[in-house]
This record gives structure tokens, C-alpha cells and sequence, in this order.
């Protein structure tokens, strides 16, 4: 009889550990990894300092549990966008289909959303813990866009694709130029198209 509650519990400690990482993500893009202390996390959280440590040991812990809620958003952009791709093709319409891409690589807003986001991933890259995450996380991104890259039959892997997305946000944030239609342009100039 006990079981089952005991189960409910686990549940409300997975989701409470789970809001806990978004926080932390959430801090790791606005302000940048160096901000990221468990009592920052439970003011971000809403929740006790206590719930921050209990959950997350060290701040290592913390930091890769945001990597790892990072890439999973990351994920879930990119299945969202796949779910909801045209049917279309390189060929028939490439405009379309870099759109498809690049939407897929960026997150979500404006060009100062995208900037605070790479600014941010790259400071990540400096902790351990978070870097792990990301590259854990990224096999689930290629795998997704790899499905998307066959769907729209780009030349490009998906592995190319990212680095030429990456490549003109790093090259349109720099210059000032707009962030999407560079990404988009970037991957039709490699495509040939």
C-alpha cells in the first residue's frame, strides 16, 4: 500500500529536480554560466536554497543538469519544427527548405534572443559540466535534423548543416546583419541554390 505513494513521491521529486534544471538553463542563457548558484536557481525556481542542494550536490551537478535541459530544448525545437516542415524540397522550393533548416538549428525570437543564446553557449563551453550535456545532447539534435536534412533532400549533412547556421549567426551577429535571413542565404549559397 505504501508503494504507491512512494511512486507519487518519486514523480513530485523527478518534476521538482526538472524545474530545477529549467531554472538553471534558464539563468545559463540570460546571464551567462558564471551566474549560476544554486540560491540564484531557487529564487529563479521559486523554491528553497535546501531544494537547490538536495537535489543538485555540487554546483558541477547543477550546471550539467542545465546542459542537459539546454539540449533538450534544443531537441524539442527541433522535432517541433520537423512536425510541423512543409513538404517540400531543395529542389522545388530552396527557400523553403533552408528556412526549414536554419528554424530548426536557431531557438526560438528575434535577433537579440538568438544573440543573448549564443553569446551565452559559449561561455558554456567553459564548464565542464555543461559542455558534457550539450554534446550528450547534441546526438538527438543531429538525428533530428539529419531526418529533416533527407526530408527537404539538402546536400548537406546535418552535422554541416548546424556549422554553416552556426557560422553565419557568429558572421550576422558581428556585422549587424539580419540573423535568419543570413543563416538562410548562407545554406543556399553551399547548396548551390
Amino acid at each position: 500500500m505504501t508503494q504507491p505513494a512512494q511512486r507519487g513521491v518519486r514523480g513530485k521529486g523527478a518534476r521538482r529536480r526538472d524545474e530545477l534544471a529549467r531554472a538553471a538553463a534558464t539563468l545559463v542563457l540570460r546571464d551567462g554560466p558564471g551566474a549560476l548558484t544554486h540560491r540564484r536557481v531557487a529564487v529563479e525556481a521559486g523554491a528553497s536554497l535546501s531544494a537547490t542542494t538536495y537535489y543538485f550536490a555540487s554546483l558541477d551537478d547543477l550546471a550539467a543538469a542545465a546542459g542537459h535541459a539546454l539540449a533538450d530544448a534544443w531537441a524539442d525545437r527541433a522535432r517541433a519544427v520537423l512536425a510541423g516542415a512543409p513538404s517540400t524540397s531543395v529542389r522545388e522550393d530552396p527557400a523553403a527548405a533552408a528556412r526549414v533548416l536554419s528554424d530548426a538549428v536557431l531557438p526560438a525570437g528575434d535577433d537579440a534572443e538568438v544573440r543573448s543564446h549564443y553569446e551565452h553557449l559559449l561561455g558554456a563551453g567553459r564548464h565542464p559540466g555543461v559542455a558534457s550535456a550539450f554534446a550528450a545532447g547534441r546526438a538527438v539534435v543531429d538525428a533530428v535534423l539529419a531526418e529533416l536534412v533527407a526530408q527537404v533532400g539538402a546536400p548537406t549533412s546535418a552535422v554541416v548543416t548546424t556549422a554553416l547556421v552556426d557560422g553565419a549567426v557568429v558572421t550576422a551577429l558581428t556585422e549587424q546583419r539580419p540573423v535568419r535571413e543570413t543563416a538562410r542565404a548562407l545554406l543556399l549559397e553551399a547548396w548551390g541554390a
